[in-house]
């Protein structure tokens, strides 16, 4: 994408000093909006709903954990960007065999069809809820729209983040609007985010759902992307202060991402746990909200579904030209490549699957490809070398190796549970 002159200079002069208090995060607000938008695609929907609608508040906690990780996780990447001015499929070219560099493109570029299925069905589920009309031509119009947001990315970077946020603060909007009229126990929400608890083998496997639906692997690669060439550090120093902006940016972000994940669970406790009515389809929640909230709420819930789905399709095109370029050295025109990853979506969707379905499947696909991701990216942000002061601490890295331990067995036990 383009550079932003305007963009680069207000940056430069925060860097030099001549800039003070809250104005200067100004600049450097962005890049983590764009990844944080693999946190609410549609996979979420699904599972943050059964949640909600089985046990109540009790797994908000697991929400709140998953953004906690989803800070840290994203804080390297970027930092991994900011310091060695390429992003992580290109720093694993460079320290991978050719054979391994090919395999990690090709996996991540299964990953990221899994992504875009959830996505674009989310997009055209939403548009069909909305709309009432079929989901063929509701899969058609989402295509048109979808290539009209590639259209912001190629007139440059602060067009498209400013694009992309917009877009995110619609979906806090409809999410913030739903849990005012579901009106929820809020001491009880309080209890569920801060009350780590399980209850059965159920919970643990809908836990592992939410979190596999959260930690997203196209997020991991594409964020080193964002940042490694936005700002250029022209010092340590210099790189350290961009970081340390950039890490203001994350946890804003994955504030907002976290609270939308919340609320969907909110919404699904506040309005079908005591009834003992388990939500499992999006169609479902669609007519009980109408049901239970009225029709403004149902609208809402579908605006939500088809801006979630719309604009994180576009960030897994964008992620998939990252990783062609950094792993093996090629590129295809993103118009191309938005129209091959829209294929089987569209397929699914034609053959009549029911779309909640592929939704839940989808995530269990990008499972697969977390431990791909992450592993090289803990390694590489705990080389000196590589890294220079923007070396992972000891305790940082441990913690990372921790939680990839944990992101890593509870995806698995959510693959192995899917199919035996």
């Amino acid at each position: 994408m383009k550079q932003s002159t305007k963009t680069t200079s207000a940056a430069e002069a925060v860097l030099r000093g001549d800039v003070k208090g809250w104005k200067r995060i100004l600049p450097f607000l962005g890049p983590a909006f764009i990844a944080a938008v693999a946190y609410i695609d549609p996979g979420n929907f699904a599972t943050n709903i059964a949640a909600g609608s089985t046990y109540g508040y009790q797994l908000l906690w697991v929400i709140a954990f998953s953004n906690l990780m989803a800070v840290l996780i994203q804080s390297l990447s970027a930092k991994l960007g900011i310091a060695t001015g390429r992003n992580l499929p290109e720093v694993a070219r460079d320290r991978f065999s050719k054979k391994t560099s090919i395999f990690l493109w090709f996996q991540s570029e299964l990953v990221i069809i899994a992504t875009d299925l959830a996505e674009f069905i989310g997009a055209a589920l939403g548009l069909h809820l909305i709309f009432g009309i079929g989901m063929v031509p509701s899969a058609i119009i989402t295509a048109v729209a979808s290539f009209a947001i590639l259209e912001m990315q190629r007139r440059g970077y602060r067009a498209f983040e400013t694009t992309i946020s917009a877009m995110v603060i619609m979906v806090v909007l409809a999410f913030a609007l739903q849990t005012f009229f579901a009106q929820p126990d809020w001491a009880a929400v309080g209890m569920g985010i801060v009350t780590p608890s399980f209850e059965g083998t159920e919970s643990i496997i809908l836990s592992a759902g939410i979190l596999g639906a959260t930690v997203m692997p196209h997020a991991i690669y594409l964020h080193s992307a964002l940042t490694n060439k936005r700002i250029v550090g022209r010092s340590e120093k210099e790189k350290k202060q961009i970081f340390r902006f950039e890490f203001i940016d994350i946890v804003i972000a994955m504030i907002v991402a976290g609270a939308i994940n919340m609320s969907m669970l909110i919404i699904a406790a506040a309005l079908f746990f005591e009834k003992g009515m388990r939500i499992e389809d999006l169609t479902v929640m669609f007519n009980e909200l109408g049901s239970n909230l009225g029709s403004f709420a149902a609208i809402l819930f579908g605006l939500g579904l088809l801006i979630a789905g719309l604009s994180s399709s576009s960030v897994g095109t964008m992620t998939g030209d990252v990783v062609m370029q950094g792993f093996i050295l090629r590129h295809i025109n993103l118009y191309l490549r938005r129209a091959i990853t829209m294929l089987p979506p569209l397929i699914i969707i034609i053959s009549g699957v029911n779309a909640t379905k592929a939704l839940v499947v989808s995530q269990v696909i990008l499972s697969f490809g977390i431990a791909f991701a992450l592993v090289p990216l803990i390694m590489f942000t705990s080389n000196k070398e590589l890294m220079g002061e923007l070396r992972n601490h000891k305790v940082t890295t441990t913690i990372a190796w921790i939680i990839c331990g944990i992101v890593i067995l509870l995806n698995g036990y959510l693959i192995i549970d899917t199919f035996l």
